[in-house]
């Protein structure tokens, strides 16, 4: 099953999703270490990871009572201001977002404040999210062993951790049309309860968040699909903005 995921996302090819109860969500987990596994033996290395169903809204329309999450690895990162191709794509889509960076370890049961000072820098981010599935049609444990649709991330320029980020406003645009306007507010209610589930999900894993890993909060808005030559801007208050160009 991990081979099987992997080489879609390597050579941007569709599957069909797995059969329904052939995996539970731990068994998907299982398949996503193991996918990303392969990704490491060709030798990219881990730099994180990202969030999934970070809205109510989500989780309500995927039936579930709890986030989800994936793997980063250096392959993954869109330089910033750079270009992608969607020869490497099935069927790609971008998501506005905040990264932080990790100073100090995390995991398991931790706090906001905990939170808070484990923190070395916050920035505004887009997320590449491209599930391997035909039609983009999945179940719960289809997506995590898709590596939660984790295909590629854009980074923008790092600010201090200590900046109010509880209710920014996020404009992302396309080919300077406004396309997705939402709020920071948007992810769990306020973006840090984002990283103590991150702690959780990686504690229960028997993992932790190291120094140095990126952490992708989760979506703010809607997702808007990629197509051939578009520019993609997003502008986070008070934090500046990022960007890349799709190729034509």
């Amino acid at each position: 099953m991990a081979e099987r995921v992997d080489e879609a996302a390597r050579q941007g090819q569709a599957i069909d999703q797995f059969a329904a109860g052939t995996l539970n969500v731990s068994d998907a987990y299982a398949v996503q270490a193991a996918s990303v596994e392969r990704r490491l033996r060709r030798g990219e290395a881990p730099i994180g990871i990202k969030l999934g169903f970070t809205s109510r809204a989500k989780m309500v329309q995927m039936g579930v009572e709890d986030l989800i999450w994936g793997r980063l690895t250096d392959a993954m990162l869109v330089e910033e201001g750079g270009q992608i191709d969607l020869d490497a794509y099935v069927h790609p889509r971008v998501e506005p977002e905040l990264a932080f960076l990790i100073e100090k370890p995390l995991t398991g049961l931790v706090t906001l404040p905990q939170v808070q000072a484990a923190i070395g820098a916050v920035a505004p981010a887009m997320e590449i999210i491209d599930s391997r599935y035909r039609d983009f049609k999945f179940d719960l444990p289809s997506v995590v062993a898709d590596n939660a649709s984790s295909s590629g991330l854009v980074l923008g320029a790092w600010r201090r951790a200590d900046l109010d980020i509880a209710n920014l406003g996020m404009v992302m645009s396309l080919d300077g049309e406004v396309r997705q306007v939402g709020s920071s507010a948007a992810i769990l209610g306020h973006p840090l309860r984002a990283l103590v589930a991150a702690a959780r999900l990686v504690g229960e894993a028997g993992l932790s968040l190291r120094p140095g890993d990126v952490v992708l909060a989760g979506a703010a808005t809607a997702a808007e699909p990629l197509r051939r030559g578009q520019h993609v801007e997003l502008r986070v208050q008070h934090l500046g903005g990022a960007e890349f160009q799709v190729a034509g």
